[in-house]
C-alpha cells in the first residue's frame, strides 16, 4: 500500500512568459509549494526536477537551480528526471520511491520548461527528440506530424472522426476559460474547431491548429509526504496507486491506433488500488493532440476500441458528463510546457479532490486519475488519487 500524500502545491501561469527563464520559472513555484504545505524549507529531504529540454534551454543540468531561490535546500540531494512529455510524472515517481526506500518525510517535486524562446521550426525539431529519430526524424510537421500520422491510421481503421476531434478541442477550450493558469482563454466552439479556415489551418492533416496543444512556458511544484513519518498537516491528497509502463520507441513496431502500454498502466493502477473506472470522479489525461485524448478514452476503458468518438460526441467527458475529462482545459487549453505538464496534472487533480479548484471545481470530486505519457505513448504513467486525512 502507498502511504504517501500530496500536501502542498504551487502553479505558475502557462503561456509566453517573456521575462522568465528556466531558473526563474523554478523559483516561481518552489518556495510557494513548501509554504502551501505548511512546513519549513529545511524539512524537505530531497528535490526532484522534471524537465525535457532537448534544446529548448541553453541551461541544462537544472537540478540545483532551485537552491538559489530556496537556499535552505543547499546540501539536500536534488535530481533531474527526464522521460519526454512525462518528465514531471517521472519526477513524482522518483520522489515517491526515495521516500519509501530511505524513510524520509518530505520531497519537493518541480516540473518546468521554457519553450517560447524557440521558433516554431526549432520547437518542432526539439520535440522530435521524443521520437525514434532513426525512422521518424523526417516526418513533416514535427511532433504534430507524428500524431497526424497516428490520426490517419486511426481514421483508416475506424472511419473519419473529425467531428469527435472538434468536440474534444471545443470542450477543452471551454473548460480552460475557468482556469486562471491556462495559456489559452478562448472559447472557440465546435464549428470553429471543426472547419479548416485561415485561422484554423491544417497543421498535419487531419489535425488542424485547434487539434494541437500550444508551445508554452510554465512551472508547477508539489510537496510529497511520507504519511508514516511526516506528521499531520492542514490537508492531504493520497496517492492510491501509481503505475508506469513503457513501450517500444519506434512507431513502426507498434499498432498506433491503440496505446497498449497505457492500457497496461491503467490496469495495473486499478488493480493496485482495488477500484475500477466507475469509481472515478474525473480524469486529467494527456491531450497533447485531440487524437491522443480520443484514443485515451479507449485506453482507460471508457469506450471500446474504435468507439472513443462516442465519449466525445455524446458528452460523456464534459464537466457534467459521465466522467469529466480535462476539466482544467487539458494540455490543449492550459498549455504544454513539457517538463511541467505531469506535475501540473497532479496539482490540478489535488485541487479538485481537496475542494480548492475554484471555478474549475467539480461536485463530489472524491477520486481522480492522471494519465501522463511521454512520446507517442512510450512512457505511460497513471496515478490514482483520493482524499487524505490531513
Amino acid at each position: 500500500m502507498i502511504n504517501q500524500s500530496i500536501v502542498g502545491w504551487a502553479h505558475s501561469p502557462f503561456g509566453k512568459l517573456a521575462e522568465d527563464d528556466l531558473e526563474s520559472l523554478i523559483a516561481r513555484v518552489a518556495r510557494d509549494a513548501i509554504v502551501d504545505a505548511g512546513i519549513e524549507p529545511d524539512e524537505i529531504d530531497s528535490v526532484f526536477v522534471g524537465t525535457f529540454n532537448s534544446g529548448f534551454s541553453r541551461q541544462d543540468f537544472p537540478s540545483s537551480l532551485v537552491l538559489q531561490s530556496v537556499p535552505e535546500l543547499r546540501f539536500k540531494p536534488a535530481t533531474r528526471c527526464e522521460n519526454a512529455c512525462a518528465s514531471g510524472s517521472a519526477a513524482l515517481h522518483a520522489a515517491r520511491h526515495r521516500l519509501a526506500a530511505n524513510g524520509e518525510r518530505f520531497a519537493l517535486v518541480i516540473g518546468a520548461e521554457k519553450m517560447t524562446d524557440s521558433t516554431s521550426a526549432q520547437a518542432g525539431e526539439h520535440l522530435l527528440g521524443a521520437s525514434y529519430r532513426r525512422e521518424e526524424s523526417g516526418i513533416a510537421g514535427g511532433f504534430a506530424g507524428v500524431f497526424g500520422q497516428i490520426a490517419r491510421s486511426y481514421f483508416q481503421r475506424y472511419g473519419d472522426h473529425s467531428d469527435a476531434l472538434a468536440c474534444i478541442a471545443a470542450k477543452n477550450h471551454h473548460n480552460g476559460m475557468d482556469n486562471p493558469y491556462a495559456h489559452l482563454h478562448k472559447d472557440l466552439g465546435f464549428a470553429f474547431c471543426r472547419e479548416e479556415s485561415e485561422k484554423n489551418p491544417f497543421v498535419a492533416p487531419p489535425l488542424k491548429r485547434t487539434d494541437c496543444s500550444p508551445v508554452s512556458d510554465g512551472a508547477a511544484a508539489l510537496v510529497l509526504r511520507n504519511d508514516d513519518l511526516g506528521g499531520r498537516l492542514r490537508r492531504s491528497v493520497r496517492l492510491l496507486a501509481c503505475s508506469q509502463v513503457n513501450d517500444l520507441l519506434p512507431m513502426s513496431q507498434r499498432d498506433m491506433t491503440r496505446f497498449e502500454a497505457g492500457e497496461r498502466a491503467w490496469a495495473a493502477a486499478f488493480e493496485a488500488a482495488g477500484i475500477t473506472l466507475q469509481d472515478l470522479s474525473f480524469v486529467e489525461t494527456h491531450d497533447c493532440f485531440t487524437i491522443a485524448e480520443l484514443i485515451e478514452y479507449e485506453t482507460m476503458g471508457l469506450a471500446a476500441p474504435g468507439q472513443g468518438w462516442r465519449a466525445a460526441v455524446e458528452g460523456w467527458t464534459a464537466r457534467d458528463g459521465r466522467l469529466p475529462v480535462n476539466r482544467s482545459g487539458g494540455l490543449k487549453a492550459k498549455g504544454h510546457p513539457v517538463g511541467a505538464t505531469g506535475v501540473s496534472m497532479h496539482v490540478m487533480a489535488a485541487m479538485q479532490i481537496s475542494g480548492e479548484a475554484g471555478a474549475l471545481q467539480l461536485p463530489d470530486a472524491e477520486i481522480g486519475a492522471v494519465y501522463n505519457m511521454g512520446g507517442a505513448a512510450v512512457a505511460n504513467y497513471v496515478t490514482l488519487l483520493g482524499r487524505g486525512e490531513g
